[in-house]
């Protein structure tokens, strides 16, 4: 039963992955569906946390909103998330950022990797 299971899941993986780590500020391109119409809706954030693997994946974003902190999970590999694109890599030496929940203002940024 195990296999069986496997064999789906592989065959529900997407084939190109957009890379990003948490840290990192992205846009999320989410189809959102109203009624009988498909549209795109951009969500911009910093990524808090990345979970699991494999088609189970998550990941979760976190934006400042008129002064009110919005948070959305989406599964990496879900076909309402069109595509995830990195607008700047963040340098950050923890794997989950729970702390920016806490912070407002500066000491909520944070900084970007330059290489």
């Amino acid at each position: 039963m195990n296999e069986i299971i496997k064999r789906i899941e592989e065959a529900q993986l997407k084939a190109n992955v957009d890379e990003f780590s948490v840290g990192d500020t992205v846009k999320v391109y989410a189809k959102i569906k109203e009624g009988n119409r498909e549209r795109i809706q951009v969500f911009e954030g910093t990524v808090l946390k990345k979970q699991n693997g494999s088609i189970r994946e998550t990941f979760t974003v976190r934006k400042n909103s008129n002064g009110v902190g919005v948070e959305k999970t989406w599964p990496l590999h879900s076909p309402s998330v069109e595509r995830v694109e990195v607008v700047r890599k963040g340098k950050v030496r923890r794997a989950k950022l729970n702390y920016l929940r806490n912070r407002v203002g500066k000491s909520a940024k944070v900084k970007e990797l330059v290489k």
